[in-house]
């Protein structure tokens, strides 16, 4: 027999029809210009309406096109594809709505003046005037939060998950877990009320204290699933050869998982960063510049956004500078976030080709 005749001729049988790969995008378009008909034909003047309108005709649309053209196995595959999509835009459109309001209405007072000079003399509904006190403030609570929780955290989590058997681990991960969900102006109260015993005035590192307890929990959760990801291979090596735990743990654990400790870390920053109940509980603002955190009266970006805003009282000043300082938080946590992923990329372990 030649070889000719077992060759196939024309298209192979096991290859069904399938959609062209603009598809979705023709989809879409189609979804989003029968949603705006429904929304005008129907008088709805909100265009969140019109978005939810389109993402379900998207959906419904994708399965209904695919499922004629390519079957409804094919068509099942799709609609968990659209879903995957619709869950993405429903996620980053008020994200970037969000980001977009605030650099509009924040870039009209930002500037150098506005960084670099405290409210002073300046009344809230007066123009002028800057944030310079509240990053100060920001960046020493913070700080002194840090230098608390970090340590204790990532010590915790070691032991959880190096050494930690028994009831007292057990006892340790409930209350991390109970820590996690606690309102920050619980670990205000506790703070406020340790300095009512003690007849103590608001002061910088009050707040500092209750970031830290708010703070510790994430480090801990975070810094224990890294660990766990450490494959145990790496430690019996180590162990074999006759190295001490407590070295194992130092030179082989932590710096094959440093990288995911300090995103953690970092990202526990940023979530302390923009509280503002324990801050204005402890620390309860100061219009000048307090740079020492353990005396006095101290402000914060927060807390400076919540003032701001509440005593705005109809200035278009006051609810500028407010907007300005949003910005300049967000601005400071994206930097954080930068900043994490250059220590983890720096810090990652080199793999050979």
């Amino acid at each position: 027999m030649s070889t000719a005749t077992l060759t196939p001729k024309g298209p192979s049988s096991l290859r069904g029809a399938r959609l062209p790969k603009w598809s979705p995008y023709a989809i879409a378009a189609g979804s989003i210009a029968l949603a705006v008909g429904i929304g005008l034909a129907g008088g709805l003047h909100s265009r969140v309406q019109w978005g939810l309108i389109a993402a379900i005709l998207y959906v419904v649309g994708t399965y209904a096109i695919a499922a004629g053209v390519e079957g409804k196995r094919q068509a099942r595959d799709r609609i968990a594809t659209s879903l995957v999509w619709v869950a993405f835009l429903l996620a980053v459109i008020p994200l970037a709505s969000l980001v977009w309001s605030t650099v509009v209405r924040g870039v009209k007072v930002l500037d150098v003046y506005f960084l670099t000079h405290s409210m002073g003399v300046v009344a809230d509904t007066e123009p002028g005037g800057g944030i310079y006190h509240a990053i100060l403030g920001t960046l020493e609570q913070v700080g002194l939060a840090t230098v608390i929780a970090a340590p204790i955290g990532v010590l915790t989590a070691i032991y959880l998950v190096e050494y930690g058997r028994g009831n007292l681990s057990r006892a340790i991960t409930f209350f991390v877990d109970v820590m996690t969900g606690i309102p920050s102006i619980v670990a205000g109260l506790f703070i406020l009320s340790l300095m009512l015993m003690f007849d103590m005035e608001p002061f910088g590192f009050a707040g500092s204290l209750a970031l830290a307890i708010l703070m510790m929990p994430v480090v801990v959760r975070s810094t224990e699933e890294m660990l766990k990801l450490v494959p145990n291979e790496l430690r019996e090596a180590s162990l074999a050869l006759g190295v001490p735990k407590w070295r194992t743990i130092l030179k082989v654990v932590l710096p094959t998982s440093i990288g995911g400790i300090t995103t953690g870390i970092m990202l526990s920053i940023a979530r302390i960063t923009g509280e503002t109940a324990p801050v204005l509980l402890l620390v309860w603002g100061n219009a000048f510049i307090n740079a020492n955190p353990f005396e006095g009266a101290q402000a914060s970006l927060p807390l400076y956004i919540y003032q701001q805003y509440a005593n705005s009282a109809g200035s278009g000043a006051a609810y500028d500078r407010a907007w300005a300082a949003s910005l300049t938080l967000i601005a400071f946590v994206m930097l954080l976030n930068l900043v994490a992923r250059g220590i983890a990329r720096w810090k990652a372990p080199k793999t050979g080709r």
